[in-house]
């Protein structure tokens, strides 16, 4: 298929302003449109963008798209799993429900692509996992699985089980548990480690799920996703990401603002939002959409996210929009929902940008995509169209 007639941005070089794109399941080739030649144009479907905006389909690093469903209660709620305050083994996966009304949605907005996973209720939450937004069946969707494990520091964790009367009640315990299941899961791997380089000189450790479920995290496959508003709390994550040796993104950093020039010394990817929302709570009294830019001009590699069903998902865009109006460079808020998400969930050899062997992700807008009154006129994930 070819689109032709697009202002394209592939978010890795300058646009192409009247250009192309090639493509069927992968990206094959972009140019500009003196360059297609007959030749190039026999045997393809051709849609013509009409002067429209093309860009790689959206991404959002931080959701919880599918599992908190739309119009539903406690019988579509399986984001947060509150028996007990550590569950490193509960998988996302488990969870989705990809017939939830919020993936059209997702969809529609130029959204094709979102990390999900459970909530903020413990300490350790389980397993995210990074997905298109189109398809029927989950593993279908899949674009990595696990992306990470979610962690939770700040006022979540205390509130739910201090009503439980059990810990953790304090920012202090939270942090305790945290550490006693990271030692236990670096002891385990060590154990297994040793067993499988000499089985006879060593016992197999007995099977444990929490500990199995933690092994990617230290070997640093994948990131802890640590939930973190206060900078205080921001600062505890990387204490322990750093005590464990563990990749680390950090999620919301509503007051990283106030702690800039440090976030940039520790090179930390931060995960923003949901700033489109109220102070709903102690720890989001500092919450400014002016964090945006703050950040950027510190050379720190932002992502804007919409923390789905807090800010619902169809309104990345103008979350981005906001994050200009308040002073983020026009093209840094592009690259918050495209380029830089993909880095921070590991994906971005996939999606991301509209570069030769990626995923066919693609959406073309009928005007620049954060204007309040952009719509998708066409929308591609792994190169099949899904509206337009």
């Amino acid at each position: 298929m070819i689109l032709t007639n697009g202002k394209i941005y592939t978010m890795e070089s300058e646009p192409i302003p009247n250009g192309f794109v090639i493509f069927d399941k992968k990206i094959i080739k972009t140019g500009d449109m003196a360059e297609l030649t007959d030749e190039m144009k026999s045997g393809h479907d051709i849609i013509d963008a009409d002067g429209g905006y093309v860009f790689p389909g959206f991404i959002d690093a931080h959701t919880h798209l599918g599992m908190f469903e739309d119009s539903l209660g406690f019988e579509g709620d399986d984001g947060n799993e509150e028996s007990e305050p550590v569950t490193p083994q509960l998988r996302a996966v488990d969870a989705v429900n990809p017939a939830d009304g919020y993936f059209k949605e997702a969809r529609n907005a130029g959204i094709t692509c979102v990390s999900t996973g459970p909530g903020s209720a413990n300490p350790i939450s389980g397993s995210f996992l990074v997905m298109k937004t189109a398809g029927d069946i989950i593993d279908d969707m899949i674009v990595k699985d696990p992306s990470a494990i979610k962690f939770s520091f700040g006022e979540n964790p205390k509130t739910v089980y201090r009503s439980k009367e059990r810990q953790p009640s304090t920012r202090m315990a939270t942090a305790a548990l945290i550490r006693e299941q990271l030692q236990k899961a670096s002891d385990y791997l060590t154990e297994l480690s040793d067993y499988q380089k000499d089985k006879d000189e060593y016992d197999k450790p007995e099977y444990d799920i929490k500990c199995e479920s933690l092994i990617p995290l230290l070997k640093r496959d994948i990131p802890m996703k640590a939930h973190a508003h206060r900078a205080d709390d921001i600062m505890t994550a990387v204490r322990i990401a750093k005590e464990f040796n563990l990749k680390l993104t950090i999620e919301h950093a509503t007051e990283g603002h106030l702690i800039a020039d440090r976030l940039k010394r520790e090179n930390i990817p931060c995960n923003i939002g949901p700033t489109l929302s109220d102070r709903s709570k102690p720890e989001l009294k500092n919450m400014t959409f002016e964090i945006y830019g703050i950040l950027e001009k510190k050379g720190i590699d932002v992502s804007i996210i919409t923390d789905h069903p807090e800010t619902p998902i169809a309104f990345l865009p103008l979350c981005a929009a906001l994050a200009v109006k308040y002073g983020m460079s026009e093209y840094g808020a592009l690259k918050a929902i495209t380029v830089n998400p993909a880095k921070a969930l590991g994906v971005f050899d996939r999606v991301g940008s509209l570069k030769c062997g990626k995923d066919a992700d693609i959406t073309v807008f009928d005007r620049f995509p954060l204007d309040i009154y952009a719509r998708a006129k066409y929308v591609f994930v792994n190169g099949v169209k899904i509206n337009g």
